[in-house]
Parts: structure tokens; C-alpha cells; sequence
């Protein structure tokens, strides 16, 4: 884990506020708030989960876009098709290896050019060929807090590979929980105004409940810019996760956003609530809001 200095800190924040918002018309502005459960599927413990998870959304008849990479895929590519070949599944990028395409002051060092091309690349040939229709949407292993701005090499890579979308604003400014709920954008300022941003927001799940053994550290930000999502402590209960969950649904219809999605992983998810007693509460209070459900390739103009 890198260490990070009290300067680095504040550096990193300076230099995050100075940055311009590059927002832009969103023809998707004007719909309804869109409701867009995912999920981030990276390990081999997340093929049993997935069955859970599939369970749950068939039965609520609740469509997701599931992130998976490319080595979870290949491990086991008869059961992921068969499980979510299903009309209401997208299925997404989530990289070849989760390794990293860009640096991430608490989760370590980008890969080198070779290995990013190859992250990008091969996890989409490989779902292209496993479930027969196009993989149009790539999210990287982590997720950044300034999304793929000012990285116009893996831009250029991204829209070679064919990706019609990125979802890489996963974090709050200065690398803080929660992610904000943000609109999206697309990235003509870098040269590729037909690749866009849509981003993820909340919390990585699995941060909230300490499954990644990080402890209690610096990840919110002082003033939150959302402060009633921001539990006392990790949660303990299904219930306890669904009320975070609730603030940012309600946030999302209020402010009128294009989309609420927020950021969960199935090896988590199942460890924590193996009867997805969560999933249920958080769609049902979806629908209770009148959020569209939808996938992230749904939500492209």
C-alpha cells in the first residue's frame, strides 16, 4: 500500500479542484432517473455469488450490467453464459486481469502500455465470443477519481478496441468514499467525443462492510460533500447497507439525475449476505421511487 504524506494530500486535492467540469448536454438529461444495478465480477468466488444475484434479479425481473474480467470468464465460460445470456443482462468489461490502468495513490502503480493493451483488448474479444453480441463497455479494476481524463493513450486504446463507453469515475474527489453522483459526460475535450463517461456512485460495497481488511483510514472527506451517506461504522446488517443504499437512490431523483448506480462486487455481496436480503430491499425501493431500471448500455445516447 502506498503511503501518502500530509502534502501529498493536499496537493492532490488542489490539483483536483483546479481541473475543469467537463460536463456536457446529455441527451438521457431529460428521461427519468435510470436505476442500473452492477456489478464488478473479478473472482473466482464470484461464480457461486452470481447465482444468487441472477436468482434474485429474474425473479424481480430487474436487468444489471455485470463487469466481468476476462480470467473470471475464461475459468468458467459454460456457467457464465448460461447465466447471464439472459435478455435483461449486459455484459461488460471489467479489464483482461483487473490490473490497473492508471495510478491509484491507495491502490498502487498502472500497468505498463503492453499490459493495459492487453487488459482492454482481450477481456472484449473473449465476451464478444463467449455470449455472441457486442461488449460496448469497459470498467477498470478500481476505478479512479478523475475518471480517463487527460489519458488520451488509453482513450486512443479504448476506442480501438471498439468500447463505446467507459465507467471509470468511481471515486469522490481526492480518492474519498463515497463516489458523488455524478452525470455522464463525454470525452470530446480529449479528442474521442463519441466515447463516454458513465459514471458509478456510492460506495465500493465492500469498503463499507471492511471485506478488503483495510481497516478504519482516510477515505472520507472533510466536509462531506454527502454526509448522510457516510455510516458511523462498517455495516453489520443487510438492512444497515440498505440505508446507505437508500441515500443515494433518494439523492439521485431529487437533484433529477440521468442515473443511479452503485458500485457492488458478488464475492462481497455473498460473503456478507448470502440471501441477498439487500438486492431485494434496494430494488423494491427502486421501483417504490419509480427509477427506471435499466443496464449502463442503455443509458448511452
Amino acid at each position: 500500500m502506498t503511503h501518502l504524506s500530509r502534502r501529498d494530500l493536499m496537493g492532490a486535492a488542489v490539483a483536483a479542484a483546479m481541473l475543469p467540469r467537463l460536463t456536457f448536454a446529455d441527451p438521457a438529461a431529460s428521461r427519468p432517473t435510470r436505476y442500473i444495478a452492477a456489478y464488478d465480477t473479478e473472482s473466482p468466488a464470484c461464480l457461486a455469488a452470481c447465482r444468487q444475484i441472477v436468482a434474485v434479479h429474474k425473479r424481480l425481473e430487474m436487468p444489471a450490467t455485470f463487469f466481468i474480467t476476462g480470467t473470471t470468464l475464461q475459468a468458467n465460460a459454460k456457467e457464465y453464459k448460461d447465466l447471464l445470456a439472459d435478455p435483461l443482462f449486459e455484459v461488460a468489461s471489467h479489464t483482461w486481469s483487473h490490473k490497473l490502468l492508471r495510478d491509484h495513490p491507495l491502490c498502487g502503480r498502472a500497468a505498463s502500455p503492453d499490459e493495459q493493451r492487453q487488459e482492454i483488448f482481450k477481456s472484449k474479444e473473449l465476451i464478444e465470443s463467449v455470449f455472441e453480441r457486442p461488449c460496448l463497455g469497459l470498467r477498470p479494476a478500481v476505478g479512479f477519481d478523475n475518471a480517463f481524463k487527460g489519458a488520451p493513450d488509453l482513450l486512443k486504446l479504448v476506442h480501438e478496441a471498439g468500447y463505446r463507453y467507459v465507467s471509470s469515475l468511481l471515486w469522490g474527489p481526492d480518492c474519498s468514499m463515497p463516489a458523488l453522483i455524478e452525470p455522464p459526460f463525454h470525452y470530446g475535450p480529449d479528442g474521442f467525443p463519441g466515447l463516454w463517461e458513465l459514471p458509478g456512485h456510492g460506495w465500493h460495497e465492500n469498503l463499507l462492510k471492511d471485506n478488503n481488511r483495510w481497516g478504519a483510514r482516510r477515505l472520507t472527506l472533510w466536509p462531506s460533500p454527502m454526509p448522510k451517506g457516510i455510516p458511523a461504522d462498517f455495516v453489520k446488517t443487510p438492512h444497515d447497507e440498505f440505508e446507505v443504499n437508500r441515500v443515494f437512490l433518494e439523492a439521485a431523483l431529487e437533484t433529477k439525475k440521468p442515473h443511479i448506480s452503485l458500485i457492488w462486487h458478488p464475492w462481497s455481496l455473498n460473503g456478507f449476505d448470502p440471501q441477498m436480503k439487500m438486492l431485494e430491499l434496494t430494488f423494491n425501493h427502486a421501483r417504490t421511487l419509480n427509477l427506471t431500471p435499466s443496464t449502463y448500455a442503455n443509458l448511452l445516447p
